[in-house]
């Protein structure tokens, strides 16, 4: 999976945890919806309310990155995400130079994402999402097209007053994991009790979908640590996909 952060150049990072404007392109893509539609995808962002919590990490915490090139005449054209196609100029002899650029990655990682939508009654709703992830329009991806996940996305649905309560009322998909605390990350304006917060920064993870379609919005968070022993059982096969 790979939850991208801010390119530098060609140099394309991955933050720790899901970005708002990713979970947004995710449910808009279970949904059907085309990247033009920008209304929709600014008004589901700006519903969105989660909590995220890092079940298994990658071994060591580290990621892995991807060395691309790519070698285009100038009369070749690739695909990109902003709806035009990207290609050389000038002559022949800027076939020389190929496109180079690097991609980061998290292997092996198992992360649990509980949200919520404000206001809940305003389609899409939590009843159509849930429909959608499992039976998705297009395929569905984590961060980029090549991050598949290993399985079904949808775990169900639980009740709790906040999206970080949900979190915490969630059982450990793989409680026997190293470490004595998990890593979460949550909204500010949420309470957190008695868990042991990190840090405290604004997270720059919106896109602005209606304007530019670049990332400009941002929001408060926290960062902390979760005692494993604060869980339950783990969850069964048939939990995941109730």
């Amino acid at each position: 999976m790979s939850f991208g952060g801010e390119t530098v150049d060609n140099l394309g990072v991955t933050r720790r945890f899901p970005a708002a404007s990713m979970l947004t392109g995710l449910l808009a893509n279970a949904l059907g919806w085309r990247r033009v539609e920008r209304d929709p995808h600014q008004r589901l962002q700006d519903r969105l309310v989660f909590a995220v919590r890092i079940d298994r990490e990658p071994a060591g915490r580290a990621s892995i990155q991807d060395f691309q090139t790519a070698q285009l005449d100038k009369n070749d054209r690739s695909w990109t995400t902003r709806g035009a196609p990207e290609g050389r100029a000038g002559g022949s002899a800027t076939f020389d130079a190929p496109h180079l650029r690097y991609r980061d990655y998290l292997a092996d990682m198992l992360v649990t994402v509980a949200f919520r939508l404000e206001p809940v009654d305003e389609p899409p709703n939590l009843d159509q999402l849930a429909v959608a992830l499992q039976q998705p329009a297009r395929p569905l991806f984590i961060g980029r097209k090549p991050c598949l996940p290993s399985e079904a996305v949808f775990a169900g649905f639980c009740e709790a007053d906040t999206a970080f309560a949900a979190l915490q009322s969630i059982p450990l998909f793989e409680p026997g994991s190293s470490g004595e605390t998990i890593s979460a990350l949550w909204p500010l304006s949420e309470p957190q009790g008695d868990v042991t917060v990190t840090r405290t920064y604004a997270l720059t993870d919106q896109r602005n979908w209606a304007s530019s379609g670049l990332h400009g919005g941002g929001r408060m968070v926290c960062e902390g640590e979760i005692e494993r022993a604060a869980f339950t059982a783990p969850q069964t096969p048939v939990d995941r996909n109730g």
